[in-house]
Order: C-alpha cells, then sequence, then structure tokens
C-alpha cells in the first residue's frame, strides 16, 4: 500500500499533495472496500481532472489494493504500512544470498529459519495490539499458523 501512496504522489505537484494525501487517505484507511470505493470516487471527483494518471493508478490496481480489507483494522495496519514485512525480507535475503545452493528443500528451510532467528534478537519495539493480532491470525489462519 505505501508503495502504490508514494506511486500516486509523483503525479502530484508539492503545494496539492499534501491535502490530495489527506484525501487519499480516506481510501486506503477506510473500514472497508465499498467505503473505500466510494472514497475513491470522491478522490476521483475532487481530483480526476487535475491528477488522472494518479487515479487511474488506484482503479488499475483496485482488485489488488483492497484484497487487505479482507483483514481485521489492526493486521490491516501492519500491510500498509509493510516496514516490518520488508526488514524480515531483507534480513531473509542478506543471510540466505551468501549460499550459492541449498542441497535440498530442507537445508533452505533451516537456513530461513536461522535467519529468521537471528532477525528476531534485533526486534526491540513491540507491535500495537499484539496480542489481538495474534489471536486474529490464529482465527484466520488456523491451518497455518500454531503456537
Amino acid at each position: 500500500m505505501v508503495h502504490q501512496i508514494r506511486n500516486s504522489c509523483k503525479y502530484v505537484v508539492w503545494k496539492d499533495r499534501k491535502t490530495f494525501c489527506a484525501d487519499l487517505k480516506d481510501v486506503y484507511g477506510a473500514v472497508n472496500r465499498d467505503a473505500a470505493g466510494s472514497a475513491l470516487e470522491k478522490l476521483s471527483e475532487k481530483w480526476g481532472h487535475k491528477y488522472r494518471h494518479a487515479i487511474e493508478a488506484w482503479r488499475n490496481n483496485w482488485d489488488c489494493l483492497t484484497s487487505y480489507f479482507d483483514f481485521p483494522l489492526e493486521i490491516r495496519k501492519i500491510i500498509y504500512t509493510t516496514n516490518t514485512i520488508e526488514n524480515l525480507n531483507r534480513g531473509i535475503r542478506k543471510y540466505t544470498k551468501t549460499k550459492v545452493q541449498f542441497p535440498d528443500d530442507q537445508a533452505a528451510l533451516k537456513a530461513v529459519y536461522m535467519s529468521i532467528t537471528n532477525i528476531e534478537k534485533k526486534w526491540s519495539m513491540p507491535i500495537q495490539n499484539w496480542r489481538f493480532i495474534l489471536h486474529q491470525f490464529l482465527t484466520i489462519f488456523d491451518n497455518r499458523c500454531r503456537l
């Protein structure tokens, strides 16, 4: 989501950016997919004549962008900021790219596990409402997520 927001802003002149982004926040901060669609229509009515490409970027990617409305609000905040996810992926790549190849799938899984274990040691800031978020993950991904 953050990448789509940045992509949209590159079409908007500096003097309009703050107002445009405030209106755009109504789209990605909506309570559900329908409310987001309504907010996108309002955004289009207000800014579409001036920043057509920014609005089209949202419409062209609408299905992918709104799939995160399938999750509760607390999980959505983690998804649309993506900093945590990007840092984790970067750490895994850093740890595994020194290996040219793995002898089997189990070795690759062990390398990913070890990289996550090392990355975890650096995490010091707790995620807000983590217990509730963990409960949501356990409910949504019952077959993949266990304690």
